[in-house]
């Protein structure tokens, strides 16, 4: 019986966490703006690298989402919503690139993800978002396609490319 329940609080507890990730994290009134948003920096093995030392360096990304992207930094037991996981399959299915720029740049409403505008340049966000989709492997990118598109968010001044 005691099996039982632990198998059961195990699978309640995974549903809660894919609830979690399938929540979008930018406000109603922007998310259609942000999921128009496209990418034009190259899905190349330098703008990857460039994406991992912001990552691990001046983004501090690792320091909440772990060196592993798997949401379990050395922050990330403090938080509350706890941190995105970018290795589960349902976190790249279940959302544009624009997305996440919009959430990178200007935070996440009711997280403890704050916006990184005024520390990263559009172009080294896009960089970051181009390394974060590494984690998912074989497994993704879902929705977020594979890279390219109808516009940059850079040079407009407001970083949201239409």
């Amino acid at each position: 019986m005691l099996c039982c329940l632990l198998v059961a609080a195990r699978a309640s507890s995974s549903l809660a966490a894919d609830r979690h990730m399938m929540q979008p994290r930018v406000p109603a009134d922007k998310l259609a703006e942000a999921r128009a948003l496209r990418s034009l920096v190259p899905d190349s093995p330098q703008v990857i690298e460039q994406g991992k030392a912001l990552y691990e360096g001046r983004g501090t990304c690792f320091n909440c989402h772990g060196k592993d992207g798997g949401g379990k930094g050395p922050a990330a037991a403090k938080l509350n919503p706890s941190p995105r996981n970018f290795r589960q399959h349902g976190f790249w299915r279940h959302r544009t690139e624009g997305e996440l720029f919009w959430v990178i740049k200007h935070g996440s409403p009711g997280t403890a993800m704050i916006g990184f505008g005024q520390v990263l340049s559009d172009e080294e966000i896009w960089s970051l978002i181009r390394y974060e989709r590494t984690f998912a492997g074989r497994r993704g990118p879902g929705r977020m396609g594979h890279g390219g598109g109808r516009g940059s968010m850079m040079g407009t001044g407001d970083g949201m490319a239409r």
